[in-house]
């Protein structure tokens, strides 16, 4: 921490990433060397924030939700991300410590690849929100491919616990994802109007490039999100679709075995004087009836198309 802090002092643009939010303490030290608002620093410790950009008079507050994608149980993976961008330091702070997307800037920053060890604190900052924002195509190609097999499983007519609760998970997950992306648009619109000195004219092509990706972004997630809504509404219809055939299956054999109960049941009352029971033919008779009786009724049933 003390190295990190004495860092500063050199000439050039101070990056402090910290790995998880226990350390309170850890957070409370950052924030009074460089001076951070008390309720900022309650702010981003609090995990359960909307994205959002706060412009203050020294430095600018952001937090942003980083999505990973699914790993091997198919869970989208996502955290809190917090940046505080000050004139030559640029200090983010995650939620978790099981890795980032953000390998590809240290990458960049230890072979002196690109601009960005040429340029400000507020030019890191853009890679790592252009880094962000590029990852959330990872995930929603994610759930396009997953899906995709889910659709595949709702029209062969696999109505299946596991699928159903497939559908239902990444239906949560699109909307987890839409609540993300949706102020990133209006985080970046407010770092274009030019309200912050730190945020120089030379870094502003590169955030409306990040802006278009966040607007692609929406798009997706606008078009996963009508992709998921209609294979749930196909999946209701197809279970409405079997439900029906099976109760049109029960209504015609109801429908050929009444008029045979009606037949046996008359002829199961104990009347002792009944005509048709003292005739030798009178057996097979009432069997040809309830033969007749089944052959008329399903020749009805066929000609009218119910069968």
């Amino acid at each position: 921490m003390d190295e990190a802090i004495g860092l500063r002092v050199r000439p050039g643009v101070t990056w402090i990433n910290v790995e998880g939010l226990e350390d309170t303490g850890l957070v409370e030290r950052l924030g009074d060397h460089f001076r951070i608002d008390p309720l900022l620093l309650e702010d981003l410790l609090h995990v359960g924030q909307r994205p959002k950009v706060e412009l203050r008079n020294e430095y600018l507050f952001l937090v942003l939700r980083m999505f990973t994608p699914a790993d091997g149980n198919g869970e989208v993976r996502y955290e809190q991300v917090s940046m505080v961008l000050g004139g030559d330091f640029l200090l983010t702070f995650q939620e978790g410590q099981e890795g980032d997307a953000f390998d590809a800037v240290r990458r960049r920053l230890r072979e002196g690849r690109g601009i960005i060890r040429d340029r400000g604190a507020d030019y890191l900052m853009y890679a790592l929100v252009d880094t962000i924002v590029d990852n959330y195509f990872l995930v929603l190609a994610g759930l396009s491919d997953r899906l995709e097999e889910v659709e595949d499983h709702i029209l062969e007519s696999a109505q299946t616990p596991a699928m159903v609760s497939a559908l239902h998970r990444l239906r949560r997950e699109n909307i987890i994802l839409r609540k993300a992306v949706w102020p990133v648009r209006e985080m970046i619109a407010t770092l274009l109007r030019g309200d912050s000195p730190l945020v120089h004219e030379a870094t502003r092509p590169y955030l409306r490039d990040v802006q278009d990706h966040a607007m692609e972004v929406v798009e997706t997630v606008e078009t996963l999100r009508d992709l998921t809504q209609s294979l749930t509404e196909v999946h209701l219809s197809l279970v409405s679709n079997r439900m029906n055939e099976v109760i049109k299956v029960l209504t015609i054999i109801s429908t050929i075995f009444v008029p045979l109960t009606f037949i046996v049941g008359i002829y199961g009352m104990n009347f002792r004087y009944m005509p048709e029971l003292a005739l030798p033919w009178a057996y097979p008779a009432v069997w040809v009836l309830m033969a007749f009786v089944t052959v008329a009724l399903l020749t009805f049933l066929r000609r009218r198309g119910w069968l």
